[in-house]
């Protein structure tokens, strides 16, 4: 049997084994590149991959693809609340920054951290050729607004609910079924705008479940204080 070329041996390599051993090596930037496409057309997700070939794109700018940067953006808006989306933007050059896809995709961010999600729908519908390349993204959106409305309502008003997940009429009416079937989300009798949706409790919209620091303090560390009062 012959001999394994270099590039047949590199194959048996996943992506994630490429960083691992040599994140800075510029060898590996077309892989991370078709990792990104990969992560897009799978509904996957690789932070750390993502952050190594922004990396390189610092190290070797004139190979930077403006489109595989935007798809990182879109991705990590998607990762919300995690701060994906600042950790990407920190390795991206200001100059990058000022490209009016990525003004667009700042703004989004900072609607989503500030929670103005109706400012959020109507940026992202003038923007579409830019978050609808990604799959999954409007679910994801929906996803981080509820979690943010969770934590602030015991009980929501159908209509800002709506704006929120950018849901109105029939496809709202089968949301609220869905989520009432298999999420614990309880419809009070009402109609259109006035009716009221309410949310599962959590320690968030119901403070009175948060347990206080004396709760968790385990008893053999109360008995030893005291002696020492003592």
């Amino acid at each position: 049997m012959g001999r394994e070329t270099p590039k047949q041996q590199q194959v048996s390599y996943t992506v994630e084994q490429l960083v691992a051993v040599n994140p800075y090596n510029p060898d590996i930037l077309p892989d991370l590149e078709n990792y990104v496409n990969e992560q897009v057309s799978s509904q996957t997700y690789s932070l750390d991959a993502n952050l190594c070939l922004l990396r390189l794109y610092q190290f070797e700018p004139e190979r930077m693809s403006p489109q595989i940067v935007a798809r990182i953006l879109v991705k990590a808006l998607m990762a919300m609340p995690a701060p994906d989306f600042s950790l990407c933007l920190f390795l991206i050059p200001e100059r990058v920054q000022m490209e009016e896809q990525f003004k667009t995709l700042i703004v989004l961010s900072h609607y989503l951290e500030t929670g103005r999600f109706r400012q959020f729908w109507d940026e992202a519908a003038k923007s579409r050729h830019i978050v609808e390349a990604v799959p999954g993204f409007e679910q994801a959106i929906q996803t981080y607004a509820i979690r943010v409305l969770s934590l602030t309502y015991q009980k929501i008003p159908r209509p800002v609910l709506a704006e929120a997940i950018n849901i109105e009429g029939l496809s709202l009416d089968k949301f609220l079924e869905h989520q009432a079937a298999n999420s614990g989300w309880i419809l009070e009798k009402g109609h259109g705008r006035g009716q009221l949706i309410v949310l599962p409790r959590n320690e968030f919209n119901h403070p009175e479940l948060k347990k206080s620091a004396a709760d968790t303090v385990p008893l053999e560390h109360i008995t030893r204080i005291f002696p020492i009062l003592g």
